[in-house]
């Protein structure tokens, strides 16, 4: 048996190279992985980021509309329905007679995050250290 000089192949003694992969061409393959990978997995985790605050954003809007339906029967914002803590989220009303502030702030890996909405329908967001006044931000760097 003869090895060659690159370690590429070896001969035997019929004179047939062997086959399979090199070193060298599994860590070219691993870099081409790794290269993906590093390309891949920022985006799929600000894809899940923007699944999940789609609940506090979800659930805002439909505190909105069950806060109004309570003033048209009671005229008066104090008591109002207030949602509970979600999967992903924290919620808060802050109510009087003639405003409110609904908010769902964000836990664990969704801290940075928060939402909230008045009786006036503005609406302000921190996504991901981001800020958006006067909306909700639904992205990384997106704008109102």
């Amino acid at each position: 048996m003869r090895i060659s000089a690159n370690f590429q192949h070896y001969q035997h003694k019929n004179g047939a190279k062997s086959k399979g992969f090199t070193l060298i061409e599994l860590m070219i393959v691993v870099a081409i992985i790794g290269i993906l990978a590093s390309i891949a997995l920022p985006s799929y985790t600000d894809y899940v980021k923007r699944g999940k605050a789609a609940e506090a954003t979800s659930t805002l809007a439909d505190a909105r509309v069950k806060m109004e339906q309570f003033f048209q029967d009671n005229r008066d914002y104090t008591g109002g329905p207030c949602p509970v803590a979600g999967k992903h989220f924290e919620y808060a009303c802050d109510a009087d007679a003639t405003t409110y502030i609904l908010t769902a702030t964000g836990t664990g890996d969704m801290s940075d995050f928060s939402f909230d909405v008045n009786q006036a329908n503005v609406k302000n967001s921190t996504y991901d250290g981001g800020t958006g006044t006067g909306c909700w931000l639904t992205s990384k760097g997106g704008s109102c």
